[in-house]
């Protein structure tokens, strides 16, 4: 029988300090001074323990960019960070809108073991947006496909939206769009407005988001099938989803921390490791959006997790690919950006790191209650604790984090799965 004792952690921030004894990978007991026995003790004291972070938006680059992210290469930044499941997207080469790609990146991240990682499963066949990936076998593989997307591109025709949302409808999945009118952001390059403008680059209007996501919230309703939109990054989008949850519509959104955090100001240095999509707007809408997932508008953070290789983003910004890394900072940009200014507690990041994405996605086993009798498939985090980014430390293979040489709040300390532990204190150890 294996064991554990993790000694002295506050499970959500709330309360005195208990004692979590872990046997074969559930929880046994909670509460003070329980006897170890013999058991592995993990010394908590000070740290907060959260369900395990659950990331629906992540590019594992596995097949096809190797050189850039590899299953296991992020499954070990994954468990660094904090996160117990990750949704590998499924713009790989080749594509993953079939049974066979899917089950590779399945069976793959079983065989790390360090994460649960889950493939989504593309809407169109070779994400070109003109006919319907095979939606039902993907759903009924190994890897039992339940989030479809063609993320990186939008699935802009509505006939194909409606086709695709009448089928996951039937399959009890979800289609995770990737918002943005294409007719609208042709050579776009920043987000449009007076800063673009100043510096030269071709603007990528917020109506292009707004309006698809508009859109597919009323085709969804329509249809009664469910919606989740990635990576919102405007005010007039989380108004857009406010109306339509108020309306009874089945939608849910994520949200990045880069959007969180950061604003277009960043662009005037024309460093490509800003360079994102959709692109970073503005202060403004950074506030609306932080307080739109203080307030469940916006459902959960997703990391965007985009590796690429140093050729790909050292060069001209207008040749470079858009994209940030994101799964060892989600946790600290959600310190500093919803924490520290009182706009969520810890039950709260819970809530939108653990519970929510879980619940979308139809995890059972994952974002569970900190309780006897479920999975021990935690998080322990230093609240107090700080530290500085730097690119080439990180587990990925690529470098390409926006938040170099920032010190950051908030420290994940160990990261458990199902009892196993796979990362203390800065190493893997699964």
């Amino acid at each position: 029988m294996s064991s554990l004792v993790i000694r002295g952690a506050q499970p959500y921030g709330e309360g005195e300090p208990v004692d979590i004894a872990v046997r074969d990978g559930v929880i046994a007991e909670i509460g003070a001074r329980l006897d170890a026995d013999g058991a592995e003790v993990i010394d908590a004291g000070g740290l907060v323990a959260l369900p395990g972070f659950v990331d629906l938006h992540t590019h594992l680059r596995e097949p096809g960019r190797e050189d850039t992210e590899t299953i296991e290469s992020g499954s070990r930044a994954a468990a660094l960070g904090g996160y117990t499941a990750v949704f590998a997207m499924a713009n790989t080469d080749p594509v993953a809108d079939n049974a066979v790609i899917v089950e590779h990146v399945w069976r793959r991240g079983r065989e790390v073991g360090l994460v649960d990682v889950h493939p989504v499963g593309a809407v169109t066949v070779g994400l070109k947006g003109e006919k319907l990936a095979e939606l039902g076998t993907m759903a009924r593989s190994a890897a039992r496909v339940r989030v479809f997307s063609d993320d990186g591109l939008c699935v802009a025709d509505p006939l194909i939206m409606r086709r695709a949302l009448e089928y996951t409808k039937a399959l009890d999945a979800v289609i995770a769009q990737h918002a943005e009118e294409p007719r609208l952001t042709v050579g776009a390059q920043a987000h449009e407005g007076e800063l673009a403008a100043r510096l030269g680059l071709a603007g990528w209007p917020a109506v292009a988001e707004e309006s698809i996501v508009a859109r597919d919230c009323l085709l969804a309703l329509h249809v009664g099938a469910r919606l989740h939109v990635c990576h919102v990054s405007t005010e007039g989008t989380a108004e857009v989803l406010r109306w339509a949850k108020g309306r009874g519509t089945r939608v849910s959104a994520e949200v990045t921390p880069h959007h969180l955090l950061l604003d277009d100001e960043r662009l005037t240095t024309y460093d490509p490791v800003n360079k994102v999509n959709p692109p970073l707007r503005t202060s403004t809408d950074a506030k609306a959006l932080r307080a739109a997932l203080a307030e469940g508008t916006v459902d959960c953070v997703a990391t965007d997790h985009a590796p690429h290789a140093s050729q790909d983003k050292d060069c001209e910004w207008s040749a470079a690919r858009p994209g940030m890394l994101g799964l060892q900072t989600a946790l600290p940009i959600v310190v500093e950006t919803m924490v520290n200014p009182g706009l969520l507690d810890w039950r709260g990041v819970a809530r939108v790191m653990s519970e929510r994405p879980a619940e979308i996605a139809g995890l059972p086993d994952q974002g569970r209650p900190i309780a006897v009798g479920e999975p021990a498939t935690l998080t322990l985090v230093d609240p107090a604790g700080r530290w500085t980014v730097r690119g080439a430390d990180l587990a990925s293979i690529a470098a390409n984090t926006p938040y170099e040489g920032m010190e950051l709040p908030g420290v994940v300390v160990a990261t458990l799965l199902r009892g196993a532990v796979t990362a203390r204190d800065g190493k893997v150890t699964a």
